[in-house]
């Protein structure tokens, strides 16, 4: 599987179809007919690279535009933090298809889950009002490329997610 690399569009279109792929994702992986071994790899790349693009182009960018406070930014924030501390047990277990696995894969849908509902209603809702088209189009084109450079270099090894996890 592979994931896709748009180069443009909305902020907010662009952060909805990376939102959808992740509950495509989840289901995948909860099915145990399934290669989950290619499927938490992809979960992982996309789910740093989406958070650590939102961070460095939009969230702040969306709070100097005033559609967001900076308590929404750091809510946004805490939240990937909590995405990737329940992220690395996925990513440690050795075994793919036992009810340990099971556990730490409810664990992360249901942190996951929880932040995608926030981060619609509570930041993709101001930005599609406060934020102009053309603002939101260099925004999407900022974080796609943002995003689509750390997915290239790779960034969501088991060291660089628990780098994530001990410096939040």
């Amino acid at each position: 599987p592979s994931i896709p690399r748009p180069e443009k569009g909305d902020v907010v279109d662009v952060i909805l179809e990376d939102h959808r792929h992740f509950e495509s994702l989840l289901r995948e992986l909860r099915n145990e007919q399934n290669d989950r071994e290619g499927l938490r790899r992809e979960m992982a790349e996309l789910l740093v690279a989406h958070g650590e693009a939102e961070e460095s182009q939009v969230y702040t960018e969306l709070a100097r535009k005033q559609a967001i406070d900076e308590e929404e930014v750091e809510h946004g924030k805490e939240e990937h933090d909590e995405g990737y501390e329940t992220l690395l047990p996925l990513l440690e277990a050795t075994e793919l298809y036992d009810e340990q696995f099971s556990e730490h894969l409810h664990e992360f849908s249901e942190t996951l889950l929880h932040h995608l509902d926030e981060e619609e209603r509570d930041i993709l809702n101001p930005a599609r009002e406060d934020v102009s088209e053309a603002d939101r189009a260099r925004l999407g084109a900022a974080w796609l490329a943002e995003r689509n450079r750390m997915l290239d270099e790779g960034c969501a090894s088991v060291d660089q997610v628990r780098a994530l996890v001990d410096d939040s």
